[in-house]
């Protein structure tokens, strides 16, 4: 018998119709747009591909409806929540991966215009400052919901990643990177 490969998009279909319960992919596509997806970013068109691969697999069991638009419902199975969970228990030995276009663009940046650094920063001193904003409000919604403190913790790391990204671009809008650098150290 060929093991079955399972992507990380597998494993957040899982995840998430474990977590939620029978979803259509129209139900994944909006639970990923209100969590995962603002740190784990793929092609929505996945989540309308990948649950019927994981059904054909028998990891979720698929129901169609018999009338109107015959949308199908995806529950996870026995062998779906195991694959998960034995997912979950695996060892991550890769490193932390982010894919920043800003960090991109700053890294070419003598090829630019002289002004555009202070452009960049300044757009992403924006964007940081509303990310926060939106952490923070989901924080105020669901910080004494007890049932969502598990994934509480993924909001935290995701607030720390966005001030530290707001510290680096702030210290490089003011031209004190000195000032990080400084703070690196005490922290030692």
């Amino acid at each position: 018998m060929t093991e079955v490969r399972l992507s990380t998009t597998s494993y957040v279909v899982l995840g998430m119709i474990a977590l939620r319960g029978p979803s259509t992919p129209y139900d994944l596509k909006r639970a990923v747009g209100h969590s995962v997806g603002y740190f784990w970013h793929f092609p929505h068109a996945q989540l309308y591909s990948e649950p019927d691969r994981l059904a054909d697999l028998g990891l979720l069991a698929l129901s169609v409806e018999d009338t109107g638009r015959r949308r199908k419902t995806y529950s996870i199975t026995g062998a779906g929540r195991d694959a998960l969970r034995d997912w979950l228990a695996s060892a991550t030995d890769e490193h932390f991966q982010m894919r920043d276009i800003a960090e991109l663009k700053l890294f070419f940046n003598e090829v630019g215009a002289p002004g555009n650094v202070a452009a960049l920063a300044a757009e992403q001193i924006r964007q940081h400052r509303h990310r926060i904003a939106v952490y923070d409000g989901m924080v105020e919604r669901f910080g004494g919901d007890h049932d969502a403190e598990p994934r509480m913790i993924t909001l935290e790391l995701g607030l720390e990643m966005e001030h530290a990204a707001l510290r680096f671009w702030t210290a490089l809008s003011d031209g004190d990177l000195d000032r990080l650098r400084r703070a690196r150290k005490r922290a030692e």
